[in-house]
């Protein structure tokens, strides 16, 4: 048996010592570099996850959008089916409001339609819907900002008014104002021609972005091209309506109301009364001042008898060459024939230039009354067309009575 000595035992025991240690150390190290790893690879993928969750929400966000965006601009489609239902003005002007304000304002601020002014080219407010529909706009003409669109003719977005470089808060502060902090505006323009502006306003900053303005403008370009056709329309009835040299009505349709107007009267017993009036020696103005001069006589008259006339409501229509016919409702034939009296003499005395020669002329006129002298339309017109003969044989300038 091998005797190993003491101080050899205290040596073999530190040596064993020492690779347990060692191998604690190596186990232990490779243990936290392990957790230190595994620790950086969770951080990394939460990281990710982080960036994930965040493109995420962007993606949702995004898809919401488009999803609104879609929605909305899907709405254009019935947007253009409710303009083509009418070539109504009116009609055309609350629909662009209903489909604006729902559209892009959902309740917020206000929603207002500019006309152009054809005789000082400023825009002038025509129609409006409010969010709360007891406030008043005051201002009947555009302000400082729509002029600015009327200048530019391009879109104009507002996100906070008191940030806005472009306007100077001198000029706001002067200008009787609504409570305005932000706004979006459109010009409505067909064919290169501004025909006004479409504008939504509101008290609150940021309210619009500009993918609302992208939508108006989409708007105002088809309210536009609707409101274009609508006033063609309109131009084109009314041309079809009235007389082109002297804008009064032609006989066509006068004859049409005068119909209609017996059989008002018919049924209600009331009355009305009728002029039948010429111009007397019209041809010698033709012979010694030319043509043009007999159509300055005729658009000097009917300027008379429309201003004239006024206060009574008539309907006036040139029936033929310098032959004109008044249609009086609810006057008498004996004040009807003192109104023909001062309208002779009125006549009588107004002064027209013909070839830079001052000169006058007069009318004869025949009055008829509804029930008084006739029973019908076709009858009165008969028997004022026949007191208008008369006054003629009585030496003109004058008035005669069925």
């Amino acid at each position: 048996m091998i005797k190993i000595p003491k101080n050899g035992l205290y040596s073999i025991f530190l040596f064993f010592l020492l690779v347990c240690l060692s191998i604690i150390f190596i186990f232990c190290r490779r243990y936290f570099n392990k957790k230190r790893s595994l620790k950086l690879k969770i951080d990394s993928l939460q990281e990710q996850i982080n960036l994930l969750s965040d493109e995420n929400t962007r993606v949702l966000k995004t898809q919401t959008s488009l999803q609104e965006k879609i929605s909305r601009y899907s709405r254009l489609k019935n947007i253009i089916g409710t303009l083509n239902q009418s070539l109504d003005i009116e009609f055309l002007s609350r629909s662009i409001l209903e489909e604006v304000a729902n559209l892009i304002a959902e309740g917020k601020g206000a929603v207002l339609l500019y006309g152009i002014n054809e005789q000082t080219h400023n825009p002038v407010l025509v129609k409006s819907k409010k969010e709360d529909p007891h406030s008043v706009i005051r201002a009947k003409e555009g302000d400082i900002f729509d002029f600015w669109v009327l200048r530019h003719t391009s879109p104009l977005l507002v996100e906070d008014i008191k940030k806005d470089f472009r306007f100077d808060p001198e000029k706001l502060r002067a200008q009787d104002l609504r409570p305005v902090s932000s706004l979006i505006s459109a010009p409505l323009v067909s064919q290169h021609r501004l025909l006004g502006i479409l504008r939504l306003d509101s008290a609150q900053p940021g309210t619009y972005s500009q993918d609302d303005l992208r939508l108006l403008s989409a708007v105002a370009d088809l309210a536009a091209v609707a409101l274009e056709n609508a006033q063609i329309y309109a131009k084109t009835k009314d041309l079809a309506i009235h007389d082109a040299l002297t804008g009064l009505y032609t006989k066509g349709y006068f004859l049409e109301r005068l119909k209609e107007e017996a059989k008002r009267v018919t049924r209600s017993h009331s009355g009305f009364s009728l002029f039948m009036l010429d111009v007397d020696y019209f041809k010698k103005y033709n012979d010694k001042f030319g043509h043009s001069a007999g159509d300055i006589v005729l658009k000097q008259l009917a300027a008379i008898l429309t201003d004239e006339l006024k206060d009574f409501y008539p309907l006036i229509c040139r029936f033929g060459g310098e032959e004109f016919c008044i249609l009086l409702v609810g006057v008498k034939k004996g004040q009807a024939k003192k109104i023909a009296e001062q309208l002779c003499v009125r006549i009588s005395h107004a002064k027209v230039v013909l070839r830079r020669e001052e000169t006058f002329f007069n009318v004869s006129i025949g009055v008829a009354g509804m029930f008084e002298d006739a029973v019908s339309e076709d009858e009165l017109i008969f028997k004022a067309d026949k007191a208008l003969l008369l006054a003629k044989e009585q030496g003109r300038n004058r008035v005669a009575c069925a």
